[in-house]
Formats: C-alpha cells, structure tokens, sequence
C-alpha cells in the first residue's frame, strides 16, 4: 500500500499540470457541495424529483459563485484599473525623479573612488547591463516555448466548469459506481481511505480560508489606519490572493504598494512595509501554528516540513507538503490500527481455546 500510495504522488507530480485544473475543480465540489445538500433539501417538492431538484441546486449554486467572483472581481478591478490610470499619468514625473535621484547617488559614490577602480566598476556596469538584457531575452523565449506545453492546462480549464457540474450532480453515482467495481474488501479500504483524504482535505481548506480571513483583517486595519484609498477592496484582495501559495502574498502586496503609490505616494514605503511585516508574521508564527492545528502536526514539525517541501519541489512542494504529510499519517494510523484488529480477532480464538 506504501509503494502504490508513492507511485501515485509520483504520477500525480509528474502530470502536475494535466491534473491541476480537476484538483481545483474538486476543491471547489467539496466547498460546494453543501450548498447543493443544502438547496436540495430545500426546494420545492421535497422528495419528489430528486434528480431535478439536484440539477437547479447545481444551477444555483453556480450562479451564487459566479455572483460572487464577479463581484470580487469587479470592486477589485476597479480599484486597480482607476490607481493604475493615475499612476500612469504621473509615471513619466515618478520615475524620471527616481531616475535621477539614483543617479545622481551613484556618480557622488562613484567619484570618491580612484580612477582605476572607477574603469572597473563602468565596465562591470557594462557586463551586467549585458547580461541582464541576455538573461530577460532567455526568459521571454522560456516563456514563448512553454506557451504549447501549457495547452493542455488551457483546455482543462476550459472544460473546468462542465467537470464540476457533473462532479456535483453525480457524486454519490460516482462514489457508488467506484465501490462496485472493486471487489468487497478492496471497495471497503477504498472507501475508508477516501473518507481520510476528504478528511484532511476538508481541514487544510479550513486553515487556509483562516490563514486569509486573518491576512486580510490586519491588510484592512493597517491600511486603513494609513488612510490608503480602496482599503477594503485591496484586503479582500490580499486575503484571497492569500490562498496561493509562495507567489499571491506578492500579488496582493503589491497591488496595495501601486494604489498606494498613485494615490498616496507618502505611504507607499509604509504600506511595503506592512504587508513585509504581515508575511514575516504569518509564515513564521501563523502558517505553522494553524496548519499544525487543522492538521494535526506540531508547528515545529510544521516548519521543518515547509521547509523541506520548499526545498524538494519548490512551488508545489509548498503548497502540498502539509495535506500530504497529514494523509500519509491518518492512513498509517488507519493501517497500524486494523492490522492490530486482525491480529487480535486472530489471536482470541487461541487464547479461548
């Protein structure tokens, strides 16, 4: 059971970008999901249509989260777009001051040196001029090579929508159609063993959805105490973006500093500062402390397996290191503890006898 649990890690990592667009799409069934339960228990006739009555609880609840993204994502444009229109009218001013500012900076530093020193540091200046303007071409053609690669991720979330619908509206056939087809006592561990992945599942959402309630409750305080227009829009901004790891805390962080800069330059320093301030906080006290606690693992431990998922697997090793590790152990639990039931059960009849 060990090996087929790695292999299936294995595979699962090595088709990461095939598998992501259904993984969402499962996360968004299982925070779903009681909506639909609920709807359906709700409407009109009850216990009758059942098959009916799933479908519109489907429809609503799709239409509930398209409301609700749309709405997201118009307050939140719409801040970004109207900060961004006057940053842009005032750029050419921003960044010439800027410009000339470090400039002026560098020949002052630059002309205390000796002369030979300063020919180095020109021609050091030449070379890494060089080799920046190198490295960003490589990294755009990186990118433009990649563009067929990512096709495939393209298309499942293109198809994302239909996949949760049926997830929705199918999900004990499904369930039910799976347990048929494995022979009974595989079908019973297969069935335990999805109730623990669904287990942890549901509280690493859990502590995620706490990791960005409370990263966007102090984004609002602190902007707003800094007087940032759009206070609300960027901490619900900074919340959300939250659920990414490594890279949304950067997203939301630095949405606020580009408000802040074109609408009120004097607290853009500050407001850097708050969200680097909030991020040192959070990954260094909350993140272990709450995904230990949903997930049943000691922060210190919790730090050491960030750590080390960061390390391994960069992106992805930080974002699943913490379910990963939890479900390896409720199944180890799950293990230890029938075999300990067999062995027992074995073992009565002898001690009887």
């Amino acid at each position: 059971m060990g090996l087929g649990i790695v292999i299936i890690i294995w595979v699962l990592y090595l088709w990461r970008t095939f598998f992501l667009p259904f993984a969402i799409g499962l996360v968004l069934a299982y925070l779903l999901m009681p909506v639909v339960s609920w709807l359906e228990r709700k409407l009109p006739p009850r216990r009758k249509w059942p098959g009916f009555r799933r479908v519109v609880s489907v429809l609503i609840s799709f239409m509930l989260l398209i409301a609700l993204l749309g709405g997201f994502t118009y307050i939140i444009v719409t801040a970004v777009i109207d900060a961004s229109l006057v940053l842009v009218q005032g750029a050419p001013y921003f960044i010439g001051q800027s410009i000339l500012r470090v400039q002026l900076w560098f020949e002052g530093l630059v002309a205390d040196l000796p002369l030979e020193i300063q020919q180095e540091v020109n021609r050091e200046l030449i070379e890494g001029g060089v080799s920046l303007g190198r490295a960003i071409r490589d990294f755009l053609l990186r990118q433009i090579g990649n563009i067929p690669s990512s096709f495939g991720m393209i298309l499942g979330f293109a198809v994302l929508p239909f996949f949760l619908f049926y997830i929705l509206k199918d999900s004990e056939r499904l369930k039910a159609g799976l347990s048929a087809a494995l022979p009974s006592r595989v079908s019973w561990h297969g069935r335990n063993l999805a109730n623990i992945v669904e287990r942890v599942l549901g509280r690493y959402i859990r502590a995620q959805l706490m990791l960005g309630v409370i990263v966007a409750y102090f984004s609002f305080i602190g902007l707003l105490l800094l007087k940032v227009p759009f206070s609300l829009a960027l901490a619900l901004l900074a919340g959300v973006t939250e659920l990414i790891p490594t890279l949304g805390p950067w997203i939301g962080g630095a949405a606020a500093v580009i408000v802040a800069l074109a609408m009120a330059p004097d607290t853009a320093i500050w407001v850097a500062v708050l969200f680097l301030g909030i991020q040192l906080v959070e990954n260094n006290l909350l993140v272990p402390k709450i995904q230990s606690a949903y997930l049943h693992i000691h922060p210190a431990v919790m730090i050491v397996l960030l750590v080390f998922g960061a390390y391994t697997a960069g992106f992805w090793g930080l974002l699943l290191i913490g379910p990963l590790v939890a479900t390896l152990v409720e199944i180890f639990k799950y293990v230890r503890d029938y075999t300990w039931e067999r062995d027992r059960q074995l073992t009565e009849p002898e001690h009887a006898g």
